[in-house]
């Protein structure tokens, strides 16, 4: 049975392991995360052994089986099923019944997802997001990622301009031009994260900046 470490660390269970939900823990693993990972196939749980002693081979998802692992103690719950809709939600509901802090769940459709969300859940669309993430790099070659998240919030990470490089931050000033936010600047692998309206951009810097969907367009267009 899984308890949850005495350190101040976040713990997360993963309940379901396609390729997702393998991904999921393997990053989280990788990380050093507090882990328990839950499936019904043995060699997936086999797997999952190299990274975490919990990890555990559930025949079942009802809330008795799913008690005995001990997620109920997980911080974070993340329910990786997807495909068997019926499974999901159920799955969903009984996690949510136990008093875990946060739920989260794969969704492959927006019908899907709602019922998710009524259910108390916070739900990812991983498909979908992926192709959003995509779409913005292919829109703007110097965007290295992009993360969505939500209508009014997004992330960007991208290599600065040239006309950009040897000015400061207030010389540039994002916020006014395009409300857009600078959270970080990375240069040589040093990462600055309280970047001050003196700093002066530097050639190869990457910029890591917040703003919404259109302000961030708005910026990346001007930066070609």
């Amino acid at each position: 049975m899984f308890k949850k470490s005495a350190r101040d660390k976040t713990t997360y269970g993963i309940i379901g392991l396609g390729r997702f939900g393998m991904a999921l823990a393997l990053e989280l693993a990788q990380s050093d995360a507090d882990l328990i990972v839950l499936d019904r196939d043995e060699e997936k749980i086999r797997q999952m052994r190299e990274y975490t002693d919990n990890a555990f081979v559930i025949p079942s998802l009802d809330k008795k089986t799913l008690y005995e692992t001990g997620i109920q103690n997980c911080d974070v719950a993340v329910v990786c099923i997807g495909e068997a809709m019926d499974k999901s939600i159920l799955t969903t509901l009984n996690l949510v019944s136990m008093g875990i802090p946060s739920v989260m769940a794969k969704s492959t459709g927006k019908e899907h997802g709602e019922i998710l969300e009524k259910l108390g859940a916070k739900v990812v669309y991983p498909e979908q997001d992926m192709a959003i993430r995509l779409a913005h790099r292919l829109e703007a070659s110097r965007m290295l990622d992009y993360i969505q998240l939500s209508e009014k919030l997004n992330i960007s990470k991208l290599m600065i301009p040239e006309k950009m490089a040897g000015k400061t931050v207030l010389d540039v000033n994002l916020r006014k031009n395009f409300g857009v936010n600078i959270i970080a600047v990375e240069n040589e692998g040093s990462l600055i994260e309280i970047v001050g309206p003196e700093y002066i951009f530097r050639r190869g810097d990457i910029l890591y900046v917040s703003g919404s969907k259109e302000g961030l367009n708005r910026f990346s267009l001007w930066a070609e």
